[in-house]
């Protein structure tokens, strides 16, 4: 049974969304969603968003967040600390990595570590050249100066 979608139409229709495309491909290839440390994603304005995730346990010094392009990366990891025999671990302490992929025009605009939550704040900025602008249907321009009737000599 073949369980990945074919975007293969959508090709012919759409112009510039490859990425778009890669990105749901890619996400149907995966086989194990890791689904630690916890994490919650809320947009908090028309071009704001916050990621809260849950690192007990870690420090700033043991987090590092790094933005390259389209996508933020979040690792975290500790030195192994044995003060004595351990009966039982259950608070989690491995390393993770975390990806997130962002739209376009997103950057990370700071983070904040404050009782066991890393708080990422990000802001899409749209360039003023990618913003919507209305276009007026006319005359094409030409390099030669409109005349208008009365500016004819007549004969």
């Amino acid at each position: 049974m073949r369980t990945e979608l074919d975007f293969a139409p959508l090709y012919r229709s759409s112009i510039g969304f490859d990425r778009v495309f890669n990105l749901l491909s890619n996400r149907q290839r995966l086989n194990a969603i890791d689904t630690w440390p916890a994490y919650d994603i809320v947009k908090t304005g028309e071009d704001d968003y916050r990621i809260t995730m849950a690192v007990a346990g870690f420090g700033e010094g043991d987090l590092d967040i790094t933005q390259e392009r389209n996508v933020m990366v979040i690792k975290g990891g500790k030195a192994e600390e044995l003060q004595g025999e351990y009966l039982h671990r259950g608070i989690a302490g491995r390393s993770f990595e975390r990806k997130f992929e962002l739209a376009d025009h997103v950057r990370v605009d700071g983070a904040d570590l404050r009782h066991g939550l890393l708080t990422i704040t990000l802001k899409r900025e749209v360039p003023e050249a990618m913003k919507p602008r209305k276009i007026e249907i006319g005359v094409a321009p030409s390099n030669e100066p409109l005349r208008l009737e009365t500016d004819r000599q007549v004969a």
